[in-house]
């Protein structure tokens, strides 16, 4: 957000705070002094002055030179999934779904431009990308991401798009914007969404929309699979029908106002 759209109430100090939080990842989990400054885009000495409270709070573990999360991070991401029931209502359904299908599936939500996962049950297979709770993966290459995005009020989807520059993360990658916009549309009128390798080569995952009591779209539901096991096909043939009927029982457990409070 530039500075002439924030409004009086904006505390820049507190945003810089929580970007040196989020500078760290699985491509970063120990950064120096200098690093987090160059990730953060502010000065050295500010990089310093964020690092040292965030440990004098706990958050941020340091030998001196090198600067790791605490676990007690952890702490923030808890406070959200113990407020938030839908994760709760879900797992039972997808426990009972990887039972059915001896696949992963994961429940994720939409935030800003990415899909953020809040429940996840695997089997023992394992793919490249490692997934858990909180990981954060790029909407447009997901199929959870496609499903949601495709439930959005059509303004606010053509404002996202506008915004979006995808980047091609495989040859199979979408990364036309009108080619995507037409996707969308056509994961809309179907009810679903199943992206073929675009996220990683050799992994297929299709998705399902989770509606509220309100019918507005808040969640998805997903199955992964490689693609050597699944084709396209094979995939909505299989897999699918199993995927919608795990929806519509989380939908209406949502309903019934089971795991509220």
């Amino acid at each position: 957000m530039g500075a002439e759209a924030r409004e009086s109430h904006f505390v820049q100090s507190f945003e810089r705070g929580l970007s040196v939080i989020r500078a760290f990842d699985a491509h970063h989990p120990e950064l120096t002094l200098s690093e987090v400054a160059r990730l953060c885009g502010i000065t050295r000495a500010a990089a310093r002055r964020f690092l040292l409270t965030l440990a004098d709070l706990g958050y941020v573990h340091t030998d001196g030179r090198l600067f790791r999360l605490s676990p007690r991070v952890l702490e923030l991401g808890y406070a959200y999934l113990s407020s938030f029931s839908l994760p709760q209502i879900a797992e039972p359904h997808l426990e009972q779904l990887v039972a059915e299908v001896r696949e992963s599936s994961s429940l994720c939500v939409l935030d800003s431009d990415a899909v953020v996962y809040v429940a996840r049950v695997p089997v023992s297979r394992i793919m490249t990308a490692s997934i858990t709770v909180g990981t954060r993966l790029p909407a447009h290459t997901t199929s959870v991401g496609r499903v949601m995005l495709a439930f959005l009020p059509e303004e606010e989807r053509d404002r996202r798009l506008k915004a979006t520059t995808p980047a091609a993360l495989t040859p199979y990658t979408l990364v036309s914007v009108d080619l995507l916009r037409a996707e969308l549309e056509r994961v809309r009128r179907q009810g679903y969404a199943i992206v073929d390798q675009e996220l990683e080569e050799g992994l297929r995952s299709v998705a399902a929309p989770v509606r509220d009591r309100e019918g507005t779209v808040v969640a998805a539901v997903n199955i992964p699979v490689h693609a050597s096991r699944h084709s396209v096909e094979s995939v909505r043939r299989d897999l699918l029908p199993t995927l919608l009927a795990t929806v519509a029982r989380i939908e209406a457990d949502l309903r019934a106002g089971f795991g509220a409070g």
